[in-house]
């Protein structure tokens, strides 16, 4: 028999905010966090702006000589976890820690570290580069860092699959725990692409926008848009069994229903132009949470602000719906956050959770010229407040990656 998961713990990071309800506060009041690049000296690149997490000092939460030598991506992710491993009361609580999972995914991993220790080789020679170097840069070490310090001897399984990484991750925690492997998860994703290599390869790639104006560059279903704002983030939740948060007393947030993934196997960057591959990874989400259509109030789409993502996913969205994807409420958030690759998963999950719990939709800022192939109600430039039991997050990723999850509202 399968076990109910549950939500009981979150933490975050992103460039609205550094906690989840500070965070979740500004973007009901459609805060837009995209601004001019700081981490690096951007002047003479093509794309300026993005979703920096502002004013954070690791060493105010982490230890300092640790934080130093870890990769940002790392730190975000470990400032991230200990807001969700306190809400959860994990602190002095009694779990069977060979049963405890880290399941916490990243698109890139610790690209600064890629990006420096290249420079260095080149540079200095190979006799310079660090004994860090490797693991600062894979993607596994950031639940093996949370891992050795919670102590959590399960499965460490970080899923890699470009911008849907959290949200797969998310749905794996959710599937282990419901299938009886373990008891409890730390879940969700970090990204910290934002110095001269991350930015450049996209750049290159032509799916930024250009524009170099933080107020008009990420607009999500409207004509104008152009290319998606890169950003950066750590979002983390803690999953358990239901019986088992019961058990220990902990508050439970939220319940976890359904997870949906699939594959376009179509193009390496391009998503599938019949939406094929959403739309079936939408319906198994709502399969899987053996709910309808109609029972959703809120999705938070991928909505990248690129010409062929909120085209086909609004595609996708209408096949799954049907005449209900006009009624159902849909906002990209990334246009205030920007795109934060494999961490964009756990940070718009957390929103979604937290309109769950409070009825309020945060908006699709920039939304001033809809497209009209983007038909649908996106809740433009102002949050609302809806009375609803079920939302869903939706991600999608290069490589055809779709990611579908489903949250039910839980009385206190």
């Amino acid at each position: 028999m399968k076990r109910r998961v549950v939500v009981t713990g979150m933490g975050l990071l992103s460039p609205v905010g550094h906690t989840v309800e500070e965070s979740f506060q500004n973007l009901i009041n459609g805060k837009n966090g995209i601004d001019f690049i700081t981490l690096s000296d951007a002047s003479n690149w093509k794309v300026k702006i993005a979703g920096e997490v502002k004013n954070i000092n690791f060493e105010d939460f982490l230890d300092g000589k640790e934080a130093r030598r870890s990769d940002r991506v790392t730190n975000l992710a470990m400032v991230a976890t200990q807001e969700a491993y306190r809400q959860a009361n994990l602190y002095d609580a009694l779990i069977d820690r060979q049963r405890f999972g880290i399941f916490v995914g990243s698109g890139i991993g610790g690209l600064n570290t890629i990006f420096e220790e290249t420079k260095k080789s080149v540079i200095k020679g190979q006799d310079r580069i660090s004994p860090f170097f490797i693991p600062n840069s894979i993607i596994n070490l950031i639940g093996a860092k949370i891992g050795i310090e919670y102590q959590a001897y399960g499965p460490n399984l970080p899923q890699v699959t470009a911008c849907s990484a959290a949200t797969n991750s998310i749905g794996e925690a959710f599937r282990y725990i419901r299938d009886g492997y373990i008891d409890i998860a730390i879940t969700g994703g970090s990204e910290a692409p934002i110095n001269e290599l991350g930015v450049g390869g996209f750049s290159s790639l032509k799916a930024l926008n250009f524009s170099n104006d933080p107020e008009v560059a990420s607009t999500p279903f409207d004509r104008r848009r152009s290319g998606f704002v890169i950003a950066e983030g750590s979002g983390i939740l803690i999953l358990e069994a239901y019986e088992h948060a019961i058990n220990r007393g902990a508050t439970i947030l939220a319940e976890m229903v359904g997870y949906g993934t699939t594959t376009d196997a179509y193009h390496m960057t391009s998503p599938d132009e019949e939406a094929k591959g959403i739309t079936a990874c939408i319906k198994n989400a709502l399969d899987d949470a053996k709910i309808e259509p109609k029972d959703i109030g809120y999705i938070n789409a991928h909505g990248t602000s690129t010409i062929l993502n909120d085209r086909l996913e609004t595609l996708g969205i209408k096949k799954a719906f049907g005449n209900q994807a006009y009624q159902v409420n849909i906002s990209s958030t990334k246009s205030m956050t920007g795109h934060a690759l494999g961490a964009a998963g756990a940070i718009e999950t957390i929103t979604v959770i937290k309109s769950l719990q409070t009825g309020w939709i945060p908006p699709t800022i920039h939304l001033d010229e809809p497209d009209p192939e983007c038909d649908l109600n996106y809740t433009p430039n102002h949050s609302v407040h809806r009375d609803m039991d079920y939302a869903m997050n939706i991600n999608i990723g290069f490589g055809g990656q779709n990611a579908a999850i489903i949250f039910k509202k839980v009385n206190p």
